[in-house]
């Protein structure tokens, strides 16, 4: 009786090895903007108002990549935190103020606590 075990031995680490030889593509523009949008996905974007990073909507560097490709373009980029330098109340503790002062002025209260501050 013969053992036909060697071409199932020799087969294996050859299907094995073909299989780790792919590649990762890099990420790319529509990469990033699913990215944003699965990150947001629970996130009200009808309002005026980011209530999840405290800016304006129709500003918000985080939740919009055209938005976020336009302030890069202007050369207005944090690259350590992914937003805007404007919007950047990390690097910029001071901006923070600056866009509160926007929602006080249009509402005449306080701005809501920022969601991504009060979620971490």
């Amino acid at each position: 009786m013969k053992i036909v075990v060697a071409p199932f031995v020799v087969a294996l680490p050859l299907l094995i090895a073909a299989g780790c030889g792919e590649s990762t593509p890099a990420p790319s523009a529509e990469t990033h903007e699913s990215a944003v949008k699965s990150a947001t996905s629970t996130h009200d974007h009808g309002g005026w108002w980011c209530a999840e990073h405290g800016v304006p909507e129709a500003n918000c560097s985080q939740c919009s990549s055209k938005v976020a490709a336009d302030f890069q373009k202007k050369g207005d980029w944090c690259d350590e935190h992914d937003r805007a330098k404007s919007q950047c109340f990390i690097c910029d503790p001071k901006a923070r103020q600056r866009y509160a002062a926007q929602y006080r002025a249009k509402e005449g209260k306080e701005p809501p606590p920022i969601e991504d501050e009060t979620n971490s």
